[in-house]
C-alpha cells in the first residue's frame, strides 16, 4: 500500500483534488481509501453524492467503545473509493488537530489496516502544521506528499511551510511528489507557481484551469472525473495519477525539498528574481 498526503491551504481545492485523484485511480482498477483530516469534514463529500459522512470524532462522542464498528466509519463512495472523516470539535471547544490523532487511532483499532488497499490517500488541512495536523507528514502515514497551491501568496506561503514541515519529519528518503497548480485566474500565476516551485527543488507536475466544470460537478455531488471525463481537467487529473504511480513504482522518483525562506519569499511576492 502506497499512502499519500495531499495538503494545501484551506480553501485551496485540495479536497476536491484528493477526491478527483481518488477516482481517477479506482476506475484504473486500483482499490483506494480517502481520508479527510479537515475540520471541515467535506473531503468526501464529492464521492457520496454531496451527503456529508458521519465523522469518527462525532462516533467516538456517541457511541460507546465497546459498540463501535469500523462499518459505521468507513463507506463506499464513487467507484468503490473507501470514505472516512475525521471530523473536528465544536467551534471554540477542542483541538482539531488532537481529532486527527483520534481519529487515526480509531481506524487502527477498529481495523482499518486490515483492509486491502493500493493507495491510502490523506486530505490534510495546511494553514496548520502543528500537532495533529503534522502527523500525516511522518513516515508512518505518508510515502509522498503533494502539495496544492494557487499563485496567491498565502496560499505559496502555506505550501512554502508544509515543506519545511516535511524536513522537520526527514524519514531518510524524498516525498515530495510535486506541486499542483489549482488556478484562480491571479495574474502570472503560472510562472510565480512555478518559480516557487524550481527555487524549492520541485515541479509543477499539473495545472488545473479555473473552469465551470467544478460547479457543475460539485452542484451533483459529483467528481469531474466522473461526470467529464474526456475534459481537460479530468487530463489533468489523469496525469496527477500517472504520476503518482509512477513515483509509487519507483520509476520516476520523489524529491526533498528546499523551503525558501523570508527574504526569498520576499523577493517571490514582489516578483524579483529569488535570491
Amino acid at each position: 500500500m502506497y499512502q499519500l498526503a495531499v495538503y494545501g491551504k484551506g480553501g485551496i481545492g485540495k479536497s476536491t483534488m484528493s477526491a478527483n485523484i481518488s477516482v481517477s485511480l479506482a476506475l484504473r482498477g486500483r482499490r483506494v481509501m480517502q481520508i479527510g483530516c479537515d475540520p471541515k469534514h467535506d473531503s468526501t463529500r464529492l464521492l457520496l453524492g454531496g451527503r456529508p459522512q458521519r465523522t469518527v470524532l462525532d462516533y467516538v462522542r456517541e457511541v460507546p467503545a465497546g459498540q463501535r464498528d469500523l462499518r459505521d466509519v468507513i463507506e463506499e463512495g464513487s467507484a468503490g473509493v473507501l470514505c472516512a472523516e475525521a471530523g473536528g470539535p465544536e467551534p471554540g471547544i477542542g483541538c482539531a488537530g488532537r481529532g486527527i490523532l483520534t481519529t487515526f487511532d480509531t481506524l487502527r483499532k477498529l481495523g482499518a489496516d486490515a483492509i486491502e488497499t493500493d493507495y491510502r490517500i490523506y486530505d490534510v488541512l495546511g494553514d496548520v502544521v502543528c500537532g495533529g495536523f503534522a502527523v500525516p507528514l511522518r513516515g508512518e502515514y505518508a510515502d509522498g506528499i503533494i502539495l496544492v497551491t494557487s499563485g496567491e501568496f498565502m496560499s505559496m506561503y502555506a505550501a512554502n511551510n508544509i515543506m519545511k514541515g516535511l524536513r522537520n519529519f526527514d524519514t531518510g528518503r524524498p516525498r515530495l511528489i510535486g506541486i499542483v497548480l489549482n488556478s484562480r485566474g491571479v495574474e502570472g500565476e503560472e510562472e510565480s507557481v512555478r518559480r516557487f516551485a524550481e527555487a524549492a527543488g520541485t515541479e509543477v507536475i499539473a495545472v488545473i484551469p479555473r473552469d465551470g466544470l467544478f460547479a457543475d460537478a460539485e452542484s451533483k455531488g459529483r467528481t469531474v472525473r466522473e461526470l467529464h471525463p474526456d475534459s481537460h481537467i479530468s487530463k489533468a487529473i489523469d496525469s496527477i495519477a500517472d504520476r503518482l504511480e509512477a513515483v509509487a513504482s519507483g520509476r520516476v522518483p520523489a524529491v526533498d525539498p528546499k523551503p525558501l525562506d523570508d527574504d526569498q519569499m520576499t523577493d517571490l511576492a514582489a516578483g524579483r528574481p529569488i535570491r
